[in-house]
């Protein structure tokens, strides 16, 4: 398709470039403070080409800094020893603000991720349920006592804090990702330490920020900044963490664990996906239609739970090609702050490159829609890449089993429920996955053989507090959300009460 035909959204913006990038500091022990050695780094916005902030970067040295804070919080801090009601009250807090801060923090994350402003607005309202949900983990988590050991034997179980959390968000969700772990960890009475990605860290200063406003005592969450190499895996390998949480790619991923591994400490992973959409012949087609363009078009495809695999029924494989184009062509995109706009602009050039080396290596695949970058007029000085449809796959082409993270739709058909849940399943990841039927019957044998964290039946990416998220296989380890993820940052320690007429070994 021409430029021309694309519906490109640019001009109309709900803020102002902000006219002075965004000046970011490291958050240790309560205080705001510049890097040890005076490195800084800057990000950029996709969208525009300008800078959008300047940071401090930190080294060994500093964040050595903030793992001790973290560990002092820990060990002798207020904080893991305060009640529930306590903690409750400061996590409503930090979610009161985070609401009341909601534009400007979205209009960061919009620079920085390339996002539309829109999207990461109702991002952040998201992330202000998930402090309030955390808020009532925090007030009515409790333990278990056992009163059948024995007329002279009670048992309990405490569910105590893991200790020191260091937390490392990606950059495709940088805002919402930090409150699917922070909020968790805190209501379990954690301290930690927050390195966000060094494309995307604005976002996590602003929380850092509201944090402290909310009367966290100081130490209880320190933020580093910089990148994943050295910053990142100094973070990991740092021996006063107990525990990391980790979210991003699965081959990163595997050195997380690696170095978990090495220090016997415990290793959360939220990781990739490929995830498949199965569509049988009777199901709503207009709402399935919208659900595939939103799941392949979300976040410019940059998101672990895209829906980038369609599995159609062999019958009306080519009536939903043809119907899917049809819809992907009129999805808005351009500016992120245009308020019209549903697709903005790719992260960087290098994971640009990425996407476009995939399509372009998709050997004997029909490029039904996109497949080429979209060369802005005028202002716009970003990387845009289109809805992209592509079908006569196989299922061991790269581009229908490997994680492209971008807005690409791999098509494959299939003849029966046997073999779409083969299909589903032929793959390395098993984070969520979808079917669209008005038969119970058929949804439930899929949601039942599937390999995967999350299905959904008859829709996609919906998400709620209450349920638990994470991923089979190569998708990761562990568990958000729910009362799951707070278990996450749980140790369960069993207490034995053994009262008189105990039996004696040595007679």
């Amino acid at each position: 398709m021409t430029n021309q035909q694309w519906n490109i959204q640019w001009g109309e913006r709900v803020h102002p470039l902000p006219s002075q990038p965004f000046k970011g500091r490291l958050l240790i022990d309560g205080a705001w403070r510049d890097a040890g050695r005076g490195k800084t780094f800057q990000t950029h916005s996709p969208a525009h080409g300008t800078t959008t902030g300047v940071y401090a970067e930190a080294d060994e040295a500093d964040l050595d800094l903030a793992v001790t804070a973290a560990r002092t919080a820990f060990d002798e801090g207020p904080f893991p020893k305060m009640a529930g009601k306590e903690r409750a009250a400061i996590l409503h807090r930090v979610g009161d603000l985070i609401a009341q801060r909601r534009d400007e923090v979205a209009l960061y994350e919009a620079l920085e991720s390339g996002k539309p402003v829109m999207q990461a607005r109702d991002e952040i309202d998201i992330a202000v349920d998930l402090w309030h949900y955390a808020a009532a983990c925090a007030r009515t988590e409790h333990g278990s006592s056992h009163t059948n050991l024995g007329a002279n034997t009670l048992g309990f179980v405490l569910a105590e804090p893991v200790g020191v959390v260091a937390m490392i968000m990606p950059w495709n969700f940088p805002f919402l990702i930090a409150c699917q772990k922070l909020p968790f960890a805190l209501a379990a009475g954690c301290c930690c330490v927050l390195k966000p990605s060094e494309l995307t860290p604005a976002t996590t200063v602003l929380l850092g920020e509201i944090l402290l406003a909310a009367g966290l005592p100081n130490g209880v969450v320190n933020i580093v900044l910089g990148p994943g190499d050295p910053t990142g895996q100094a973070l990991i390998a740092h021996p006063g963490a107990d525990m990391t949480s980790f979210t991003g790619s699965t081959r990163v991923g595997r050195a997380v664990l690696g170095a978990a591994a090495t220090q016997i400490k415990r290793a959360s992973l939220e990781l990739g996906g490929k995830n498949p959409q199965v569509i049988l012949p009777d199901c709503d087609w207009d709402a399935m239609l919208d659900a595939v363009v939103f799941g392949m078009c979300f976040n410019a495809g940059e998101c672990c739970n895209s829906g980038s695999r369609a599995l159609v029924h062999q019958d009306i494989a080519e009536r939903f090609i043809k119907d899917v184009v049809k819809l992907a062509a009129t999805v808005p995109i351009g500016d992120p702050l245009h308020p019209a706009t549903k697709m903005g602009a790719i992260i960087s050039r290098a994971h640009y490159g990425k996407i476009a080396d995939y399509v372009d290596g998709a050997k004997g695949a029909r490029i039904c829609l996109g497949g080429a970058g979209i060369d802005m007029d005028g202002e716009a000085k970003g990387l845009f890449y289109p809805p992209t449809v592509l079908a006569n796959l196989t299922s061991a082409m790269p581009v229908a089993r490997e994680e492209i993270f971008g807005p690409v739709l791999a098509v494959l058909t299939f003849a029966d429920m046997q073999e779409a849940v083969v299909l589903a399943n032929d793959c390395s990841y098993g984070l969520s996955s979808g079917i669209w039927s008005r038969d119970i019957h058929a949804c439930m044998q899929f949601a039942r053989q599937v390999r995967a964290g999350t299905v959904w039946i008859n829709g996609w990416m919906d998400g709620f507090a209450e349920l638990p998220f994470g991923g089979f296989k190569t998708s990761g380890l562990g568990r958000e959300l729910g009362q799951e993820g707070l278990r996450e940052f749980q140790e369960m320690k069993t207490v034995q009460v053994h009262g008189s007429g105990r039996g004696r070994w040595l007679k």
